[in-house]
């Protein structure tokens, strides 16, 4: 596999990391071409932990980041010392980015994702891993709604977060037992998806994704053989 673009995600990138954290990385990897004809085609994605990596094909990338997945899209959307890979098709992804995003599956996406952290923490096993993982839960959530509020209304997502410490203290409260502070921001969340006027368009712009994806198949094809 070629990777063409990949990066460090996750608390890191959002200016949430404490000592503890782990490092998430994530990337997008163009497989040969041929082995899609294959009997046995090419995984689709390849992850390990410690260290914590995610790599997809790039097809599956696209499909991810296609349906508003918030993890595949924030690798388009990194600060420039957050990459670690970019080559000139890594370049190309991240200037059409925009191309990936649509209204509904924006909503959908950041909305949906931060409801489950919400259940997360409110499940029979919330106990588990203590306040320290509840705090996680919260961080994220309130992370998520966030970021998807300020894609929803500006068409940019803000990966490295203006005020870290608001999120930390938000966490550490829920965590302490201010389950109806999560509750209110979740429902003042929807609100806000309601009322904002966005830039975002009802669908997203699936040719330009479909240009960028096939010329990378083309990219990968093996040279031409010619018999005598």
């Amino acid at each position: 596999m070629r990777l063409l673009l990949s990066g460090i995600v996750g608390s890191v990138a959002y200016g949430l990391a404490g000592p503890d954290s782990d490092v998430d990385r994530i990337g997008v990897f163009a497989a040969p071409t041929v082995a899609f004809h294959g009997l046995r085609p090419p995984q689709e994605s390849v992850v390990t932990t410690n260290p914590d990596v995610t790599m997809h094909e790039a097809g599956k990338y696209c499909r991810l980041a296609l349906s508003g997945n918030p993890t595949a899209t924030e690798l388009m959307w990194l600060p420039d010392d957050c990459y670690e890979t970019r080559t000139e098709f890594g370049e190309r992804l991240v200037a059409i980015r925009s191309a990936f995003l649509s209204a509904p599956r924006v909503r959908d996406a950041y909305l949906g994702y931060a409801t489950q952290q919400f259940r997360k923490l409110t499940s029979r096993d919330s106990s588990v891993g203590g306040r320290r993982r509840s705090a996680k839960h919260a961080r994220h959530l309130a992370r998520l709604l966030h970021q998807g509020r300020v894609l929803y209304a500006t068409g940019v997502l803000e990966i490295r977060l203006a005020d870290p410490e608001w999120f930390r203290a938000f966490g550490e409260r829920v965590a302490g037992g201010a389950l109806a502070e999560a509750e209110a921001l979740v429902a003042a969340a929807e609100q806000d998806f309601d009322r904002i006027r966005t830039p975002l368009p009802d669908r997203p712009d699936e040719e330009t994704v479909e240009r960028w994806l096939l010329d990378v198949r083309a990219a990968h094809l093996p040279p031409a053989q010619y018999l005598d």
